[in-house]
């Protein structure tokens, strides 16, 4: 079958490893299913897997493509929730000290097929094209969990989106404003910054611009280059959700304000299966859609990759079928 793949891992040119080509058709193991995708959306995990980051060197080569939406064997219309957990598991789904994404040990959706456990794949919206349902299962459950399930904002307060542009950062944007927060946004250059004002955000700002007050929560996936801004747009007893680390994982830590302001830093990774059906049903009753940046074919996949590590997205990047 048709499939877009790292032959191996190359931390230092990971576009030298992508490949577009043919792989063996997938088996579907007792209690999985077979999915035919009609679309996916590329997600800097994808981007890591080529580097090397997160796989082990002897699971390539590996199949690209953490999240998708398609149609199973008897035409039924499904989302994907890409958190594989271990059979015996119960309880929070990433939780589980033995759960994987797609791509890291089973392959991905950047094919003509791919097999998920039967648990792992929702019923599709009607009203949700398949572009748009295959950019919920990382982006936007992502946010989802970040901004409903970790940070304890209530309508009204002020939360601050580090980057204007990503997935995650859009996400962001809108499950904000549908939400009814007050919602900043920073953004390195004008169109990015005019990107997140059309998409709801109520004020936008420049990377690390004085912010005219506080803020009650900061929103985090960009990691180094803007977590000392972070520390300082918050209000005592606010809280920062980290969920990337795109610039680097490694900032100051800024301890002494950390504790005289009692800020609370917390972790933030996908989102369980029951946070994707409530994330569905949100975008369906407030009538939110993802936004595509672009769109191209699956066969077309390099130059989505080489947008992304570029940082020249607009929204989400989705390869379809």
């Amino acid at each position: 079958m048709f499939a877009v793949y790292a032959a191996g891992p190359n931390p230092d040119d990971p576009l030298a490893a992508l490949t577009v080509g043919e792989r063996p058709d997938p088996v579907a193991p007792d209690g999985w299913v077979s999915v035919s995708v009609r679309a996916a959306s590329l997600n800097m995990h994808d981007l890591w897997t080529l580097k090397g980051v997160g796989i082990k060197a002897e699971r390539f080569p590996m199949i690209l493509g953490c999240d998708g939406a398609g149609v199973l064997a008897d035409g039924t219309e499904v989302v994907l929730h890409s958190v594989i957990t271990d059979p015996a598991w119960t309880g929070d789904d990433t939780l589980d000290p033995k759960r994987t994404l797609l791509t890291e040990l089973h392959q991905g959706t950047f094919a003509d097929t791919v097999v998920v456990p039967a648990r792992n794949v929702l019923p599709k919206p009607a009203d949700l094209s398949f572009a748009e349902a295959a950019c919920m299962g990382t982006a936007w459950l992502t946010a989802y969990r970040m901004l409903f399930v970790k940070s304890g904002l209530r309508p009204g307060q002020t939360m601050l989106v580090q980057g204007a542009s990503g997935g995650v950062s859009t996400a962001l944007i809108e499950l904000g404003r549908a939400a009814g927060l007050r919602v900043w946004v920073t953004g390195r250059t004008e169109e990015k910054r005019a990107l997140a004002t059309e998409l709801g955000a109520h004020a936008v700002f420049e990377s690390g611009a004085r912010l005219p007050e506080k803020v009650d929560g900061v929103f985090e996936t960009v990691g180094k280059a803007t977590w000392a801004h972070s520390m300082r747009a918050l209000k005592p007893g606010g809280v920062i959700v980290v969920s990337g680390s795109t610039s680097g994982p490694d900032p100051s830590a800024d301890l002494q304000r950390l504790f005289f302001l009692q800020i609370s830093v917390i972790g933030s990774t996908m989102g369980t299966r029951d946070e994707l059906a409530d994330l569905l049903s949100f975008c369906a009753t407030a009538g939110i859609r993802p936004r595509i940046g672009t769109e191209l074919a699956m066969a077309e996949a390099r130059a989505g990759f080489e947008a992304m590590q570029a940082g020249e997205t607009a929204g989400k990047i989705v390869f379809t079928r």
